[in-house]
């Protein structure tokens, strides 16, 4: 663990001594060798238990994929930065790859945490840099809203969370999630309790975000620069997840009778985020709206805690990371050139750049989870699991599929085909680095799908 962890404190002095001239080199190259080390960790993912490197920080199964996915985006997010922070006076270009940097740190810290208070502590902290990022950098005024709403909706659902951790450690004496999964909190049927259980929930099911308490994401997806939709869309969503996968595992008594109305927004809401997909006009808007369709599979599948439930949850939080992130990728090369996200006013792109109309094409497959890709395997993991704890959820899961299909198709259809518009002139070509950094999304899914056993090791 400290091998990437100090590597990545490092970036600090690195970042502030480097020459202006060499600044985005050292950067994106010191972030890339930091994730080519993570990689290490995928060895480790083949035990069933805990990997100490000290008493606070592990690895397990579960935590390795989002560890290396947190490390993968780094580089990622500094290369798909360049273009528009370049033309800034050279202290803010550091501050904003400090803010990555530190945002990276905030969540090695949070994904290998052993103590839940301090996964509690670090789930927070990593509001801070992402707030800084959004209200900063963001492209227009909304953006204060849009991070007053990320804010607000965050901490709102996470105070509970502390004082449901606070009791759970007046009742059992530890935080340690190695002594607590194995231990069931005595739990009585009162009222308490059941407020105590939603409290233990709540703040994760409004990060992932569950359908109703998701109104903060598009506004701070579309406001925020490009990292900053990259790194959410990818991982701080991703943290929702995880933390709902700890805490389920101690919950088990209760969660039998309170998880129905919670599963019935998450299905639900696939199906009306989707459609709200199809009605969309703005290109950000759209990819985020169906991220929040894609993580109410992944709270379905967790909330009904089966072991395909949860492997299916866990591919499909990679591979959505992996998908939404260069999405976001292509949404930022697009507006970069035409300086619209309006999809009628920026169409027909592929006449002008036909190699960009085909890693579009293929994030928007992938996005629609096309065969064999590990985005289908998730999905098909959690279907199944859903079906055989309730027949009728085919019924919503099904419809979301196929709307998924549809909004996918749409937004390729808006983007790249059709006439181009008169206004559109003078665009510049394409760059090596843009090229690079799809190929970047790209390789880590095509990977996967070779050796899924990566990703859902822990279930064995």
């Amino acid at each position: 663990m400290l091998k990437v962890l100090i590597p990545t404190i490092m970036m600090f002095p690195t970042v502030w001594l480097a020459s202006p001239k060499w600044l985005w080199t050292v950067s994106a190259a010191q972030s890339l060798l930091i994730a080519l080390m993570s990689l290490m960790w995928l060895n480790w993912a083949s035990e069933p238990g805990w990997t100490m490197s000290s008493s606070y920080l592990a690895t397990d199964p579960l935590s390795t994929p989002l560890l290396v996915l947190t490390c993968w985006l780094l580089p990622l997010m500094i290369l798909a930065s360049q273009n528009h922070i370049n033309s800034e006076p050279i202290t803010r270009q550091r501050l904003y790859i400090t803010l990555l940097a530190s945002l990276q740190t905030f969540l090695i810290m949070a994904f290998g945490a052993t103590e839940i208070i301090m996964f509690y502590i670090m789930f927070e902290a990593t509001l801070i840099p992402t707030l800084i990022i959004i209200t900063r950098w963001g492209n227009q005024t909304e953006r204060l809203s849009a991070g007053t709403y990320f804010l607000f909706y965050t901490l709102a659902g996470s105070l509970p969370l502390l004082v449901a951790l606070l009791l759970l450690q007046q009742s059992t004496g530890t935080l340690s999630l190695m002594i607590i999964q194995y231990t069931q909190p005595l739990l009585i049927n009162s009222w308490g309790h059941k407020i105590w259980w939603a409290g233990c929930l709540i703040a994760f099911l409004v990060k992932m975000p569950l359908y109703g308490v998701h109104l903060w994401l598009p506004k701070a997806h579309v406001e925020a620069p490009v990292a900053g939709s990259m790194v959410l869309a990818a991982i701080l969503l991703k943290l929702g997840g995880y933390g709902m996968m700890r805490m389920m595992v101690m919950l088990d008594p209760l969660s039998k009778e309170l998880i129905y109305p919670f599963i019935i927004l998450a299905l639900w809401g696939i199906i009306m985020t989707g459609s709200i997909c199809l009605r969309q006009t703005d290109l950000k808007s759209l990819i985020a709206y169906s991220s929040v369709s894609h993580m109410g599979l992944v709270a379905g599948g967790i909330l009904i805690q089966t072991p395909w439930g949860f492997s299916g949850a866990i591919i499909l939080m990679i591979a959505h990371g992996l998908v939404s992130s260069m999405l976001f990728c292509l949404a930022n090369t697009a507006y970069e050139r035409t300086h619209s996200r309006t999809m009628v006013l920026a169409r027909g792109l592929q006449v002008i750049f036909p190699l960009t109309a085909m890693w579009w094409f293929i994030a928007n497959l992938a996005n629609l989870a096309l065969p064999p890709l590990p985005n289908l395997m998730g999905e098909l993991m959690i279907i199944t699991s859903l079906f055989n704890w309730s027949p009728w959820t085919i019924a919503l899961t099904g419809t979301g599929t196929l709307i998924t299909a549809a909004y996918s198709l749409y937004m390729f259809l808006m983007s790249q085909r059709g006439p181009t518009p008169n206004h559109i002139l003078k665009l510049s070509p394409f760059h090596t680095r843009e090229h690079l950094l799809m190929a970047l999304h790209l390789i880590p899914v095509i990977l996967l799908m070779m050796k899924p056993e990566l990703m859902w090791g822990w279930c064995y």
